[in-house]
């Protein structure tokens, strides 16, 4: 999908992070990536659409998701009182992503593409990364590419933390990993309930979706800025020869 299509590419980054595809009151998972529901959710309310609208046209765009830090799973425990009887509810579980950071390629009609970024630059409501309490910790557009998801994906820098990537400030290129939706003859894939049909809180449905892991590799910006300032060679005994 290159002809007549643009890709826009989203950075999500902040302290908490909660992706889920299957969750009970009792037990609120998070996958270990943003998912395709919750990130087309977020497009959903920036254009500020009802939560019962027609979501074809989101469903229809090609999605991927490249982890760039991958982040810590954390857990938290939460209480609440029914909001009509006043009844204290079970303890939950709730699962998060620490410090994670991904890029977030969506693909699809060009004009569609374009009405999507300029929803993320103004938002109708607030975007959130999985639940209201997550909000971003940067602002999450990075732009609009031509030339296929892809490419998008090889084209955008390294998104890590700088303390993340001075961690592997040796390596020159780094590999990183990529969840992407699969494509028609691109061999078998993992099905996951994550294809969203309907938003409506009161008979929300999600479909099924086949995906793949693969990994593409980007430069390393604090490597090559750690070749150019090393210090310069130097000799102790040079002064002592004649």
């Amino acid at each position: 999908m290159t002809e007549h299509t643009g890709v826009l590419t989203l950075r999500l980054a902040g302290p908490l992070q909660s992706w889920g595809a299957s969750s009970r009151f009792a037990r609120r998972t998070t996958e270990r990536a943003p998912t395709k529901s919750g990130v087309l959710g977020l497009l959903a309310a920036a254009q500020g659409r009802d939560r019962g609208a027609d979501l074809s046209d989101l469903v229809a765009l090609t999605f991927a998701v490249r982890l760039d830090q991958p982040g810590t799973r954390v857990r938290d425990y939460h209480t609440a009182q029914h909001g009509d009887t006043g009844k204290s509810m079970p303890v939950s579980e709730r699962f998060y992503l620490s410090d994670a950071v991904f890029v977030v390629a969506v693909e699809g009609d060009e004009a569609l593409i374009d009405t999507l970024y300029a929803a993320v630059r103004d938002p109708a409501f607030l975007p959130f990364l999985g639940r209201r309490s997550c909000p971003p910790s940067r602002p999450i557009d990075l732009g609009i590419h031509r030339g296929g998801l892809w490419r998008a994906l090889r084209a955008e820098p390294w998104q890590a933390a700088a303390w993340f990537q001075r961690r592997r400030v040796r390596e020159r290129r780094i590999e990183l990993e990529v969840i992407a939706d699969l494509v028609a003859g691109d061999g078998p894939g993992d099905a996951i309930r994550d294809q969203p049909l309907s938003f409506d809180p009161r008979h929300r449905r999600y479909g099924l979706r086949e995906v793949r892991s693969s990994a593409v590799t980007v430069a390393n910006p604090l490597s090559a800025s750690r070749r150019t300032s090393l210090p310069p060679k130097h000799d102790p005994m040079g002064l002592l020869e004649d």
